[in-house]
């Protein structure tokens, strides 16, 4: 993440002007979509959503399907790190079906400090052979109705999600346009085998991520 006065100014600047006329963000700055998501999710009170749909004026709770019971409710689902929703935002679902494995979580350091963000990113290994993506959406949408996911204690670590839920409808604030060349992890999605995943999945659901390798 940059740190120099300028870059930040201006990132405060777009996020102020976006939110003020609402629409789509008109960035042209030099530092990367990814690094202006992530200045905003660290500072505001906002989460964001990745979609493909690039005309969505409001969000209605939808019935999801998770393995863990705060991922399997009806709520609009958003995430409060900014790389995360790129993810969402680039995958091309309708003509390549496919599962997906994804996480983004911080762990507790202790005197209210957390680490930075922890990723893992996987598709299903016979749509990643052909490269699913294209063009979407990330939507920037108030905080103020959404919960987040409760702190998960695993061998001895206590993890925070970066997965939070609404059970309102949610209008966004303004929506910032993003391709594959603006996920910084396209080169290190992982590619999985759906069904041996799921099973294990099933048996297991704490040994996420379900790989077989250390890769």
């Amino acid at each position: 993440m940059p740190t120099d006065a300028g870059t930040l100014k201006a990132f405060n600047s777009v996020y102020d002007e976006a939110v003020a006329r609402g629409g789509e963000i008109d960035y042209r700055l030099a530092a990367p979509r990814w690094q202006f998501l992530c200045h905003v999710a660290d500072r505001r009170e906002v989460v964001f959503h990745g979609s493909g749909n690039a005309q969505i004026s409001i969000f209605e709770p939808r019935q999801s399907d998770d393995v863990n019971e705060f991922g399997d409710r009806n709520a609009v689902y958003a995430a409060s790190d900014g790389i995360w929703p790129i993810y969402f935002a680039i995958l091309d679902r309708d003509r390549y079906p496919m599962s997906l494995i994804n996480s983004s979580a911080r762990f507790d350091l202790g005197e209210g400090r957390l680490s930075d963000p922890h990723y893992f990113f996987s598709i299903a290994a016979e749509a990643l052979a052909q490269r699913p993506y294209r063009r979407g959406t990330v939507y920037l949408l108030p905080r103020a109705s959404f919960e987040q996911q409760a702190a998960i204690q695993l061998r001895g670590t206590t993890i925070w999600p970066e997965q939070w839920a609404s059970l309102e409808p949610v209008r966004p604030l303004a929506r910032l346009a993003v391709g594959p060349e603006d996920f910084p992890f396209l080169a290190q999605m992982r590619g999985h085998d759906t069904e041996k995943t799921f099973a294990r999945a099933r048996t297991n659901p704490d040994d996420f991520p379900w790989i077989d390798d250390p890769a």
